[in-house]
């Protein structure tokens, strides 16, 4: 019953951005403004919890992309809004114009709760659209508008089709929430423009529907200029708009899953490579205070205390790389720690320590730093959990290490191939080396891709370096650290089309009988 309770305390809510009256950042035109949300996690550090679209060359933005977060009454939750202005592709925003910001809480703000966990798919496209541009044809674009209290309100922008009168844009999904309030009846106004890099994009044409109408697709619908309606009688119109798909489908949460059945299985790699220092030192990483811990079982509690919860045996193996081991003293990069390569299961996070303290004065640290063994590891059980073709098992890869990676080309491969399968791998960086190739693993600038170019599936790397957070709250590591780990889960169960494992329970009429069973 506690499972259940959990699942009906966490409420999703929905944000939308707009903004009036933005200061001109850029020489000769408007700015190009994005919205990042960052929350309070405690220590004076703040997690991004998401950002909207760009809007080019605008003063007065109305962001299509809302932003969703869990909503916990029993806490005041610190949320702060930057709006910048974006000149260059990199993700980091330190080389951008910041705009300007607002903080509040969650509870100040007026926000949509997400009752509905529809989202509603279409692929789009036109044919024959008038031309707008002199010296070209038109660059068209799409704008989805739901009816309410009076008002238009976007709900969906897409993406410019340069130089095309005949264009098919990407497919897209919304939430059914966000895109017409959940009624499939609501007006929805669909305009067609050509855009223009000053901002002022000319109107093509537009059309009026409703989810229920473009749920019959293949849908054909004319698009209309009033002004040239209005002045030619010959006048047909601007072209026609063709939804060749609409489909509604259920989108599952992280939580959904969970409550499905979902296993977490957590996985430890610890480095125990020479560049750590020698254990018997103080200035090692790996020198156990006389209240025995340092930075590598302070990551290891922060983040295992949290994972551990998912996983209903509470046992983890856990292994350590780059160490001469015992008895012959080769050089191993996936010995488990408990010595025991047919059970190296430890029973709960303080098994994994025990079984770290009584290993460090047993192995040499050595190395070279490589993590395509473990990783390697980790996937073949992730690869066997797909055959059943269920939503019941994920693996989270732990690792936690003090400098670079030696094998990067193996690790790159590693990590591709892992992308195709349940698993993430959260690397936290220990000490104060340079971990400029942790950050490539993370790829965050664009998927990561192997020599031959193969790209990732999808974004399985978290990096994370330990010194960013030494006096932060214990809790604010593990926020970050797993803050992608269930978008991670969803992605990859929702890209192979699996609902959770088990049927989700019915809520309770009576709050009491819930209570009482």
């Amino acid at each position: 019953m506690k499972m259940m309770h959990m699942a009906h305390c966490v409420t999703l809510v929905q944000l939308s951005i707009s903004c009036d009256n933005l200061i001109d950042k850029d020489i000769g035109s408007k700015s190009d403004p994005l919205c990042v949300l960052l929350q309070d996690v405690g220590g004076g550090k703040w997690a991004e919890l998401g950002r909207t679209e760009q809007v080019r060359n605008c003063s007065s933005p109305e962001f299509s992309k809302t932003l969703q977060l869990e909503y916990h009454f029993e806490t005041v939750q610190k949320l702060r809004f930057g709006i910048y202005d974006i000149d260059n592709k990199t993700p980091e925003l330190g080389d951008d114009d910041f705009l300007g910001g607002a903080e509040c809480s969650l509870g100040q703000v007026s926000s949509q709760e997400l009752k509905d966990n529809r989202v509603v798919t279409m692929e789009v496209e036109a044919r024959n659209l008038d031309k707008k541009d002199f010296l070209g044809k038109s660059d068209p674009f799409l704008e989805f508008f739901r009816q309410g209290d009076g008002k238009w309100h976007l709900a969906y922008r897409s993406e410019v089709i340069k130089n095309n009168l005949n264009p098919t844009w990407k497919r897209f999904s919304v939430p059914v929430q966000h895109f017409c309030g959940g009624d499939p009846s609501t007006p929805i106004q669909v305009r067609c423009s050509d855009y223009d890099s000053d901002g002022s994009h000319d109107l093509i044409g537009t059309f009026h529907t409703s989810l229920a109408q473009l749920q019959a697709a293949p849908a054909e619908f004319e698009c209309i200029h009033p002004e040239k309606q209005q002045k030619k009688k010959s006048y047909k119109n601007s072209g026609t708009i063709r939804v060749k798909i609409c489909q509604v489908e259920t989108e599952y949460s992280f939580l959904d899953y969970v409550m499905g059945g979902c296993q977490i299985n957590f996985t430890v790699g610890v480095d125990f490579t020479g560049s750590n220092g020698d254990p018997s030192s103080p200035d090692s990483l790996h020198y156990l205070s006389p209240t025995g811990v340092n930075e590598y079982l302070t990551a290891l509690w922060s983040v295992g205390s949290v994972v551990q919860d998912y996983d209903s045996d509470k046992l983890f193996p856990a292994f350590g790389f780059g160490a001469q081991v015992p008895p012959d003293w080769q050089v191993s990069h996936e010995f488990p720690l408990n010595f025991n390569p047919s059970n190296p299961y430890c029973s709960g996070i303080q098994g994994i320590v025990d079984a770290y303290r009584q290993a460090l004065p047993q192995v040499r640290l050595y190395g070279p730093t490589n993590f395509a063994p473990i990783i390697n590891h980790v996937a073949r059980f992730a690869g066997q959990a797909t055959h059943q073709r269920t939503a019941s098992q994920y693996f989270v890869l732990l690792l936690l290490t003090d400098g670079a990676v030696t094998d990067v080309e193996a690790t790159r491969e590693a990590v591709v191939r892992a992308s195709h399968l349940p698993m993430s791998v959260i690397i936290v960086g220990v000490g104060g080396a340079d971990f400029e190739a942790m950050e490539q693993l993370d790829a965050d600038g664009g998927p990561l891709r192997t020599r031959s170019g193969e790209a990732a599936a999808r974004d399985i790397v978290q990096f994370v370096p330990y010194r960013r957070f030494q006096n932060a709250p214990r809790e604010a590591l593990a926020q970050t650290v797993l803050s992608e780990v269930p978008m991670q889960l969803v992605s990859y169960f929702k890209a192979e089309g699996w609902a959770p494992f088990k049927p989700l329970p019915l809520p309770a009429k009576d709050p009491v009988q819930t209570h009482q069973a």
